[in-house]
C-alpha cells in the first residue's frame, strides 16, 4: 500500500493564481511524496455559491492585482500578463467552454489536462488570446499534442448532458471541501481533508506534509 499523500488541486483557466499554483505544485511532484490529482471546477460558480465576491468587482483589490500579477510572475517563474481588456476576458467572456472542454480531457484522456490546461493559461494570461472559441480550443489542443480528429470530438461534447454534469459535481465537490476562490490545494492527510487556498500557502502545506519547501521554483534551490 502507497504512502503517498493525495494532494488535490481544484483551479479554474479563467484564475491567474490557480496557474501559480498549478505550476508550482507540480514543480513539487517529484520532490516532495504526493500524488496530484488535477480538479477542473467552475470559479465563477464556486464564487457565487460559496457567498464570495469577485476580485474584479473590489475596485482597490483590482488595482492592487494589476501590480500583483507583475511581481509574482517574476517571483514564480510563470510568464503572467493582465490580458489587455481584462474586465471584458474575465468577466464577460469567461472560462466555461473552456473548463468543459478541460473536464472532457479529464473523464475520458486525462493524461491531456495538465497540457491542455497551461496551454489555455497562456493563451489568456499570456498572449492576450481567445479561450471561448471553438478554434482557440482547438489550438491549444493542438499545442499540447491531442491529435486534431480527437480534439475535434471532444469539442463536440462539451454542451452535453455528461459534461455539464461533471463540472457542476466537481464544483460542488470543492463547495463540500469549503472552497471559496481559486487555486484551492485538498491534501488528504492522514485520512483527513486539509484546505489551503491561495498561493502563499506553500510553507504551511510543506509543514503539514512533512517535507520541505524550496521556494516556488525548486529545482535552482537543489543546484
Amino acid at each position: 500500500m502507497s504512502n503517498r499523500k493525495v494532494l488535490e488541486l481544484f483551479y479554474d483557466v479563467v484564475s491567474p493564481y490557480s496557474w501559480l499554483g498549478f505550476e508550482v505544485l507540480l514543480r513539487y511532484k517529484k520532490i516532495w511524496n504526493i500524488d496530484i490529482h488535477l480538479r477542473p471546477g467552475f470559479l465563477a460558480g464556486i464564487i457565487n455559491q460559496s457567498g464570495n465576491t469577485a476580485p474584479a468587482l473590489i475596485p482597490n483589490k483590482i488595482a492592487y492585482m494589476f501590480k500583483d500579477v507583475e511581481m509574482m510572475s517574476e517571483f514564480y517563474q510563470v510568464p503572467l500578463r493582465m490580458p489587455s481588456d481584462f474586465f471584458h476576458v474575465v468577466m464577460k467572456k469567461g472560462s466555461l467552454s473552456a473548463m468543459r472542454f478541460v473536464t472532457a480531457l479529464q473523464m475520458s484522456h486525462p493524461t491531456f489536462l495538465e497540457g491542455v490546461s497551461r496551454e489555455l493559461w497562456l493563451r489568456i494570461w499570456s498572449e492576450d488570446k481567445d479561450i471561448t472559441e471553438a478554434e482557440s480550443i482547438l489550438q491549444a489542443a493542438k499545442k499540447a499534442g491531442i491529435p486534431e480528429d480527437l480534439a475535434k470530438k471532444l469539442l463536440s461534447t462539451i454542451t452535453s448532458p455528461e459534461i455539464k454534469s461533471k463540472l457542476k459535481e466537481n464544483t460542488e465537490i470543492a463547495l463540500k471541501y469549503g472552497l471559496f476562490g481559486m487555486p484551492s490545494i485538498v491534501a488528504h492527510i492522514n485520512d483527513k481533508p486539509e484546505l489551503f487556498f491561495g498561493t502563499d500557502r506553500f510553507e504551511l502545506l510543506a509543514h503539514r506534509l512533512g517535507e520541505k519547501w524550496l521556494g516556488p521554483v525548486p529545482q535552482k534551490s537543489e543546484l
